[in-house]
C-alpha cells in the first residue's frame, strides 16, 4: 500500500475506532521477533529482540493515543528461560536491561511501570533495572500502567497465588479444610502478580500463531483474542488499529 494511502487509510481507521468501545486493558504477546529477523537477511537471529523490544515504545504510543490505560506485554516466558540457548537468553537480557533503563525509566515518564514474573529466575542485573523502572516510575501521575511479564508463566502464577493465599489463611489460625471450604475466586485474585489491575478485555499475538502460550491464563478467562500473521517488529499501527475494531465489534459474552 503506498504511503499516502496507507496515512489516509490509518487516518480512517483511527476515527472508526475512537467511536466505538475500546478496550481498557490489552494484553501483548509480541511473538515472531527471530522469525522477523531471519526473513529480513540478519546475521543474528536474536537481533530480532531488539528491534522487537524497541518497538514496545511505538506500541506503547499508540494505546495512549486512543486513551487505553491498561497494558500487559508478554516479554519472557520461563519456558523461554528454560529452553532456549544461553547466549540467546543473555543477549535477551542485556536488550530488557536497556530497554527498560532507556525508554521507560526516564525522568518525566508516561508509563508506571509494574512487573509479573519470577524474578529470582533472571540475572541480577536484569531484576535490578527492572526494579529500578518501578521505584522511577511510582509517582507517574498519567493514569498509564504497563505491566512488563518477564520470567513469566501463567501456571506457576496460580500457583503461587495459591500458596500465598494459604500461608495468610494458616498464618490467621485456619486450617486447610477451612480454607478449602470456604476459597472462592475473589480470594485468589488479590494474590495473583497483577492484583489491583483490571483484567484484559483484549489479547493481541502476533506472528500468526493460535494459543495464549501460558499468558495470563486466570486474568483472560473472558479476554477477546485476536492473531495477527504480522511478526511483532512489522506489527503497525494498521495491525494494532484493527485489532481494536474487532474488538469493538464482538458481542462479549463472558462465558456465556
Amino acid at each position: 500500500m503506498p504511503d499516502p494511502l496507507r496515512t489516509l487509510y490509518t487516518r480512517r481507521l483511527r476515527r472508526q475506532v475512537a467511536a466505538g468501545p475500546l478496550p481498557r486493558h490489552v494484553g501483548l504477546i509480541m511473538d515472531g521477533n527471530r522469525r522477523w529477523a531471519r526473513q529480513m537477511g540478519l546475521a543474528n537471529p536474536s537481533l530480532g529482540h531488539r528491534v522487537g523490544a524497541e518497538h514496545v515504545e511505538e506500541v506503547l504510543s499508540w494505546c495512549e493515543a486512543l486513551g487505553i490505560r491498561h497494558v500487559t506485554v508478554f516479554v519472557c516466558s520461563t519456558e523461554n528461560l528454560q529452553r532456549r540457548g544461553d547466549a540467546e537468553v543473555a543477549f535477551l537480557m542485556r536488550v530488557i536491561e536497556q530497554v527498560v533503563t532507556d525508554r521507560l525509566a526516564r525522568p518525566d515518564p508516561t508509563w508506571q511501570v509494574h512487573l509479573a514474573g519470577l524474578l529470582d529466575a533472571l540475572p541480577d542485573s536484569t531484576a535490578h533495572a527492572l526494579k529500578e523502572a518501578v521505584e522511577a516510575t511510582r509517582d507517574c501521575a498519567t493514569g498509564a500502567h504497563v505491566t512488563l511479564a518477564v520470567g513469566y508463566g501463567g501456571r506457576q502464577e496460580v500457583i503461587d497465588a495459591l500458596r500465598d493465599l494459604m500461608y495468610a489463611r494458616a498464618e490467621a489460625g485456619a486450617s486447610l479444610t477451612e480454607v478449602a471450604d470456604t476459597l472462592t475466586v475473589d480470594d485468589i485474585e488479590p494474590h495473583l502478580y497483577t492484583a489491583g489491575r483490571p483484567d484484559p478485555d483484549l489479547v493481541i499475538r502476533t506472528s500468526g500463531e493460535q494459543r495464549l502460550s501460558n499468558f495470563l491464563l486466570w486474568q483472560s478467562a473472558y479476554s477477546e483474542l485476536y492473531f495477527c500473521e504480522a511478526y511483532w517488529p512489522a506489527f503497525r499501527e494498521i495491525d494494532f488499529l484493527r485489532a481494536i475494531r474487532s474488538f469493538a465489534a464482538r458481542q462479549r459474552r463472558y462465558g456465556g
